[in-house]
């Protein structure tokens, strides 16, 4: 007997419960909800614990929100009023998010376009489904700041793909890699520009370390810290608004920021070093040459992997 059939009782009764939270339902009931929210008890309920119990399961259900988790599902379902909604109440936050990583405003409209575009779906699977974003969002946490880490992580992937490009067209002898599908050339090596054209980083060892080193980073903040770079990164709070929550003055959140995003970057830095076997040169190189690539800032790439850090841990 499978988890779902064993809890079916439980799992009926508060997908009930949690349709009735709902201020709008759209329409939906609790069939509709329940492939999504055992999907979700199995993630992040059975994850750490085999023998979950009854209580747990209830708890967990009526931390989702209802309203949020509805809006989503009806707009997978192809509920033009739910899409228009959502399109409505949440355009703001999308390009405030583009915004505050992009360059400049076109590439932050540009950045925004591309976040619905992927959200309502433009390709099919392999079985013939619309293939979309929405299908992530599990209810578990704010809407908004959800697709606030969709937009992070989406200008992520783009950096990624623009950086590849820009090395093949910049190797000669790798232009065959041009040819290649996009699912195979995730898995091909990345050219690092040094003196010797023939070093090449793995980008899933590049991309391994340095997650692994963010998270570990991220993991000895105190609890403060953490909850600075949330409200920063995923509540799209200013730095006034992030004071104002934790009693402070804007300019104290301002120094706070600044120095819980050092103090990242050192400890990743020497977290490469020690425990991945960096040489100092290297982690100098990757950020230097990277931020060129794509045109931006050291600064500017670094948060982006801290945000991208975050996403990961938080959402995914």
């Amino acid at each position: 007997m499978n988890f779902a059939d064993k809890y079916k009782q439980t799992i009926d009764d508060s997908l009930t419960r949690l349709v009735s939270r709902a201020t709008d339902s759209r329409g939906l009931n609790a069939a509709d909800l329940s492939e999504r929210v055992i999907k979700s008890i199995e993630k992040y309920v059975l994850r750490d614990n085999a023998n979950v119990t009854v209580a747990e399961i209830k708890e967990f259900v009526n931390t989702l929100r209802a309203d949020e988790l509805c809006l989503i599902i009806a707009c997978e379902k192809g509920d033009e009023t739910a899409w228009n909604d959502l399109v409505k109440n949440f355009d703001a936050t999308v390009k405030s998010a583009a915004r505050k990583i992009s360059n400049n405003a076109e590439d932050a409209e540009d950045l925004a376009s591309s976040i619905w575009a992927e959200l309502y779906g433009l390709k099919n699977d392999k079985d013939g489904k619309v293939k979309s974003k929405l299908s992530y969002y599990s209810g578990r946490g704010s809407l908004g700041g959800w697709l606030r880490a969709i937009v992070l992580q989406l200008a992520i992937d783009q950096f990624r793909k623009q950086s590849r490009l820009v090395q093949i067209e910049e190797n000669r002898e790798f232009e065959n890699l041009a040819n290649e599908s996009s699912e195979k050339f995730d898995n091909q090596s990345v050219v690092s520009h040094s003196a010797n054209p023939e070093e090449i980083f793995s980008e899933t060892e590049v991309q391994k370390d340095v997650s692994n080193a963010l998270k570990e980073a991220i993991a000895a903040l105190e609890g403060e810290d953490k909850l600075i770079l949330k409200l920063y990164y995923f509540d799209d709070l200013k730095l006034k608004d992030i004071g104002n929550t934790l009693g402070f003055h804007e300019a104290t959140a301002s120094r706070k920021l600044v120095r819980v995003q050092t103090e990242i970057r050192k400890s990743v830095e020497k977290i490469l070093q020690t425990k991945h076997g960096w040489k100092p040169e290297e982690v100098k190189r990757f950020l230097s040459e990277t931020a060129s690539r794509l045109g931006i800032s050291v600064e500017k790439l670094f948060a982006l992997l801290l945000a991208a850090a975050l996403v990961q841990e938080s959402f995914w």
